[in-house]
């Protein structure tokens, strides 16, 4: 054995070839049986994480899209608030101008009314002073017809008359 470097023999090489085949009969076995599986739990778990990936982003595009409909309905009832308040100014001014209107048609009314009561009362005070002086007139005829008398007399007695009758007479 001097002139051998690594002492191979028969017997060493069978020996290496039993162990190679142990190795490889012992790997086969272990990767069939703690190999396999561990990858098989690799493979599920990366399913798993993908699919959950999956998961989150259909759930952010349907909570991106609901967020758009809810600022989109949210747009809209602001919206539709801000034509109902310009619908109630509307009708709001629109029933002050028909108040005034009312206020203004009654007003008219009213002045109307008084002027037909003023013109009626003119007129009464006029046929009054009418009468008043047909009566003067007649008193002062009759006087004078009574008694016939000068110009002086007939002064006299219209001065009289007046007299008789008031200042307010004939200054109304």
């Amino acid at each position: 054995m001097a002139g051998r470097i690594f002492g191979l023999d028969a017997q060493m090489l069978v020996d290496a070839c039993i162990l190679a085949l142990a190795v490889f009969t012992l790997f086969t076995l272990l990767s069939y049986l703690l190999f396999n599986p561990a990858r098989e739990l690799l493979r599920k778990r990366q399913e798993k994480i993908q699919s959950e990936m999956d998961f989150a982003a259909t759930e952010k595009a349907e909570a991106v899209q609901f967020k758009s409909e809810y600022d989109s309905k949210l747009k809209s009832v602001d919206k539709e608030a801000e034509e109902i308040l310009s619908q109630t100014r509307k009708k709001a001014l629109k029933k002050e101008t028909e108040i005034v209107d009312e206020a203004k048609a009654e007003a008219v009314r009213i002045i109307d009314r008084a002027n037909k009561e003023a013109e009626l009362e003119k007129s009464k005070m006029k046929d009054e002073v009418k009468q008043e002086m047909i009566s003067v007139a007649s008193i002062m005829a009759g006087k004078i017809i009574s008694t016939s008398i000068d110009d002086k007399e007939q002064a006299r007695l219209i001065e009289d008359t007046l007299t008789e009758m008031g200042d307010d007479t004939w200054q109304s």
